[in-house]
């Protein structure tokens, strides 16, 4: 019996791996006359300027001050410049709040008003260069916003949303094909940002990653061949008592593709972009089986190490979250030196545990689906735990060994020959099983599963900088050999790697 052909969810992740043989091909030279502007710029439209909110709260006009400062606040969180770097070529690089592979910021953060006292009904756009909004749609638009999230409960309730989008040459410029995997890693730290940001100031975000793309798209009077929505968010005022709204889903599945044509590597991002959207002729699809309740894997005799910790303390009204967003770096070199248990308990306790955290302020996230999301850990140094592989079981709260080895080496290899892998005292690994993920949300799934861990590993890059640590996310490996090394299951696929260590 023949094999089933695979998705395309599948077939792009097998065409974009890295492969010992191949990366000399993948890694051709730049054309740096054709580097992309990470910002989107209007000709037309009307501007509010949100750097007088960040400041503190005048006597006069108080209440509305207030309203304006939350707003500003959470987009300065969020997405705001943190940093200017020089470079050789004399244009400086603008850093974010949230992370981005090669500095490249392939989003842009809509705001979408119902209207409210402060903002008229219609399309912003947040110009983070100036740190204000840009409007440049004024008209009803929160209906269609609606019917093209298929009358989502949430947005009953609520007056604004966020919506993201990739514009898809800003990371293409640089990674090519493989750019969308980066993209929605990209989309994921920016959405933990904005789960955080809105804690700060008593919004809470409702994600929304099933919507008609086509009809978001248009809304926003987006060109479809640059630029595309990643996701909805609408935004839950907390200080409003009929806004307090319970979660509801997350995410809806598309249809699977296994029948596409003969695909050149320029033609992979943009056919992969396509066959994921969800249209309003396939909204009728269900998602086809029940979550995973229980850890995935328990290798039998395996040492387990109990992880339950004290929570990270993240100071008096989240003062503590605040600074560290703004403080947040990759980090470029590691000491070699060891963590200490502890520390690698607290990292795991703050990204997989967020109920430790409610009376600190913060509320559980909205993922699209944890379940389909696993953890390794490869320990090469941190003191009071073996050196070796482990699995993360986070229902259970313990790490479990599968491997025992000093793989330094191994972990240099992996990740491209970059010294982040070889002198990280941890290597965190998030995967997934991609058959078992498409079965159950078609292949719109391999969106999710990329923001989910981008999620994850901004929540890691938080607590990490809080407890002066060093963390760097890498999405460049050897993806076949990952598998290898670690000896994980051949099915997981590997989304994304975060290394940990002390900085140098």
């Amino acid at each position: 019996m023949p094999e089933q052909r695979k998705s395309i969810a599948q077939h792009y992740h097998e065409r974009t791996k890295y492969d010992p043989e191949t990366i000399a091909l993948q890694s051709q030279g730049l054309e740096w006359d054709k580097q992309p502007v990470p910002f989107k710029e209007y000709k037309i439209g009307s501007t509010y300027d949100l750097k007088p909110y960040l400041k503190s709260e005048p006597s006069a006009l108080r209440a509305e001050h207030r309203q304006w400062q939350r707003l500003s606040q959470l987009l300065f969180y969020s997405y705001s410049l943190t940093a200017k770097v020089p470079t050789m070529t004399g244009e400086p690089i603008y850093l974010r709040a949230a992370p981005s592979a090669g500095g490249l910021y392939p989003a842009e953060v809509y705001l979408i008003s119902r209207g409210t006292p402060l903002l008229p009904e219609g399309l912003y756009n947040y110009q983070p260069q100036t740190h204000s909004l840009i409007n440049f749609w004024e008209s009803e638009v929160w209906q269609t916003l609606q019917a093209a999230c298929f009358w989502h409960p949430v947005l009953d309730g609520t007056q604004l949303a966020i919506v993201t989008t990739a514009v898809f040459y800003r990371s293409a410029w640089r990674y090519k094909a493989r750019a969308y995997r980066r993209i929605f890693l990209d989309t994921g730290h920016l959405l933990g940002n904005f789960e955080l940001a809105c804690a700060l100031n008593d919004y809470r975000p409702h994600l929304i990653g099933g919507f008609i793309d086509d009809a978001v798209n248009q809304l926003l009077y987006l060109d479809q061949e640059q630029e595309g929505t990643t996701t909805v968010v609408p935004l839950a005022d907390l200080l409003e008592v009929n806004q307090n709204l319970p979660g509801s889903q997350t995410a809806l599945p598309s249809a699977t593709q296994t029948q596409y044509p003969q695909l050149l590597d320029d033609e992979l991002l943009g056919y992969c972009h396509r066959a994921t959207k969800i249209n309003a002729d396939n909204a009728d699809l269900k998602v086809t089986s029940e979550p995973t309740q229980l850890d995935k894997y328990n290798f039998p005799f395996c040492l387990k190490v109990p992880t339950a910790t004290t929570a990270i303390d993240w100071g008096t009204h989240l003062e503590g979250l605040a600074n560290t967003i703004l403080k947040r770096r990759s980090t470029r070199a590691y000491s070699g030196f060891d963590l200490t248990l502890d520390e690698l308990k607290a990292l795991l306790d703050f990204t997989y545990q967020p109920q430790h955290y409610t009376d600190q302020g913060l509320d559980d996230p909205d993922y699209f689906d944890l379940n389909l999301i696993e953890t390794f850990i490869a320990v090469s140094g941190v003191t009071g735990l073996e050196e070796g592989c482990y699995y993360y079981a986070p229902k259970a709260q313990e790490l479990r060994q599968i491997r025992f080895k000093n793989l330094r080496r191994e972990l240099h290899y992996l990740c491209l020959g970059q010294e982040l892998g070889r002198d990280a005292a941890a290597v965190l690994f998030h995967t997934a099983d991609l058959k078992t993920a498409i079965a159950r949300y078609g292949d719109r799934v391999y969106r999710y599963l990329h923001m989910d861990a981008g999620h994850l590993g901004q929540r890691l890059n938080l607590a990490a900088i809080r407890l002066n640590l060093g963390v760097s996310g890498i999405a460049g490996f050897f993806d076949d050999q990952v598998n290898e090394v670690l000896g994980i299951p051949a099915d997981e696929a590997v989304l994304y790697i975060t290394t940990l260590g002390r900085p140098r």
